[in-house]
């Protein structure tokens, strides 16, 4: 194949590939489809759950997490129904488990596949805080920022083939690109989140916490303690690749008006 027939079909993918961000209308480009996504989600999220240890539900802290998880995913589904996506989450199994590790972290995963680290549940305080993670990491998988991530990778190191086509002719790097993209990656790194997504992420999220009913007011002061807290010597896992800074605080700050239309005690 010429490399002039080569750069064309990429291009043509990508072409094809481009969709808009649910909420604020950006172009991006996810040439991946949701159920393989998914199904990869389940098969890697039951690994990690079986390769670590996971808080037992009867905890007071799990307990907490799984009842802010099922409010913020109604209140996501709620979201989508009354703007015409629905199907973004008609296949989603939603699951939200605490791993016990003294990592900073939390993600989620296509499929509705959540975890959060027991490290992270000192920054979070209450169960207030810990919605303000919930609906900013759900948002991402609802704006489909992993599958951005995923798909410029993916294009940039094995070309513009399908995901069955990436998973077999390279599993082990085609696995390694899919956690980074949905930051579940340790040792492995990650593919860094961009301030845009973030913006969108911190945007949507207050919507979705509003809804649930939680005061999006929380984002504010969340993430002040954050970027207090990455002051110090060691930046943990979260905010590494969560960029967080004043702009984006005065961000959150400037939305909250519209957000509080959301809100319902």
């Amino acid at each position: 194949m010429t490399r002039r027939l080569i750069i064309l079909l990429a291009a043509m993918t990508v072409l094809s590939a481009c969709s808009n961000v649910l909420f604020t209308g950006r172009r991006q480009f996810t040439m991946l489809p949701d159920g393989l996504l998914g199904n990869m989600a389940a098969a890697n999220y039951q690994s990690f759950m079986n390769e670590h240890t996971v808080v037992p539900s009867s905890d007071p802290r799990s307990k907490m997490v799984q009842s802010t998880g099922q409010k913020i995913s109604s209140a996501v589904t709620e979201y989508l129904s009354k703007n015409d996506q629905a199907s973004r989450v008609q296949d989603f199994n939603w699951e939200f488990n605490l791993v016990d590790s003294e990592q900073v972290n939390a993600w989620a995963m296509p499929g509705g596949k959540i975890a959060f680290y027991t490290g992270i549940l000192d920054l979070t305080q209450d169960e207030n805080g810990l919605a303000v993670v919930m609906a900013h990491e759900i948002a991402h998988v609802i704006a489909r920022h992993g599958n951005e991530r995923m798909s410029q990778q993916l294009l940039l190191t094995v070309g513009a083939v399908s995901l069955d086509i990436a998973l077999r002719e390279e599993p082990e790097l085609t696995r390694d690109i899919f956690l980074m993209a949905y930051g579940v990656g340790g040792t492995l790194g990650s593919l860094a989140y961009s301030r845009q997504h973030e913006f969108e992420a911190d945007a949507l999220g207050m919507v979705f916490m509003a809804m649930a009913g939680y005061n999006p007011e929380h984002t504010i002061t969340f993430w002040e303690r954050m970027l207090e807290y990455s002051g110090g010597a060691q930046v943990p896992d979260f905010l590494s690749t969560h960029p967080s800074n004043r702009r984006r605080i005065n961000a959150a700050r400037d939305y909250l008006p519209e957000a509080m239309k959301y809100y319902k005690p």
